[in-house]
């Protein structure tokens, strides 16, 4: 994977999903492959670019999907009468009556390209059994939460900052989101704004999220890389915090794969322990499903 890793679909995009050899019509899989692999079909409701590669769309939901803030489900469309699927973190709320998706094209990629073509009224293919290790409950308790991502890794904590049970959990979440240039900053208005001003999750945000968005090839009031801030104690400097510490601190991680490499490593020399497999809790947690290649 390039820059992009794990944040949701660089390689994920170039390695393919057997779903069925079952023949499928477009936009409507057959009641086998329903039954095998979950599929269920979605019609898209709005799309939004970010920029000529990342984008974002919406389409209906199931009643019957269930899913907890931080999990990711099988995406697709139907391609020479096959189901071609990948996996994508939800960007919208486990309450919400939609889905969301925050996505960046892959040149040459089987499904991203088809992906950024998707307009109004189009159908899509969802798998109803969501997966993931960036759940809170795989996370001891602590303070202090942070949410470290690069690129379109930001997706599935953006539905982690609208679960009211995460901020019962801490008394900080701070959201780090680090980009190449300004306009791949998507959702920067939401959380800044939009966000703090919800009817429902407004009071709670403004009182305990933080966002800190940072630039590395554009100036920007926040620059560097994440591993850089945080060795360097600027990121904690800037946001009036103690140094990330194991005993009081809890981390997700999600973007590419060297930021996660690295910042795995910086964790590991302070402390912190990452959970080992789901059900045992520990300081930190990666998305193994797409960091782990």
């Amino acid at each position: 994977m390039s820059e992009l890793a794990s944040a949701r679909l660089l390689e994920n995009d170039r390695r393919p999903t057997q779903a069925s050899s079952s023949r499928v019509e477009p936009g409507h899989p057959g009641p086998a492959l329903n039954k095998l692999v979950l599929l269920h079909t979605e019609r898209v409701t709005s799309v939004r670019p970010w920029n000529d590669r990342v984008f974002t769309f919406c389409t209906t939901r199931d009643p019957g999907l269930r899913f907890r803030s931080g999990q990711f489900l099988m995406l697709g469309l139907p391609v020479e009468g096959k189901p071609l699927m990948r996996a994508y973190s939800v960007v919208s709320a486990n309450y919400e009556e939609r889905l969301e998706f925050l996505c960046i094209e892959v040149p040459n990629g089987p499904l991203s390209p088809r992906l950024h073509r998707l307009q109004p009224g189009d159908e899509v293919l969802v798998n109803r059994k969501p997966a993931g290790t960036l759940v809170a409950d795989d996370l001891l308790p602590g303070r202090r939460l942070y949410l470290f991502a690069t690129g379109t890794g930001l997706a599935p904590f953006l539905s982690i900052v609208k679960d009211p049970e995460v901020y019962e959990r801490f008394e900080r979440v701070v959201l780090v989101h680090c980009v190449r240039h300004l306009p791949d900053l998507a959702y920067q208005q939401y959380l800044s704004q939009e966000l703090p001003r919800d009817e429902f999750l407004g009071e709670v945000a403004r009182e305990k999220l933080i966002y800190y968005p940072t630039v590395t090839r554009e100036p920007f009031r926040h620059e560097g890389r994440i591993t850089s801030l945080v060795e360097s104690g600027k990121l904690c400097g800037d946001l009036g915090l103690p140094p990330l510490d194991a005993a009081e601190d809890r981390v997700m991680l999600c973007g590419s794969e060297a930021m996660l490499a690295d910042l795995r490593a910086v964790l590991d020399r302070r402390g912190f322990r990452v959970n080992a497999q789901a059900g045992e809790p520990g300081q930190y947690v990666v998305e193994k499903a797409f960091a782990e290649k």
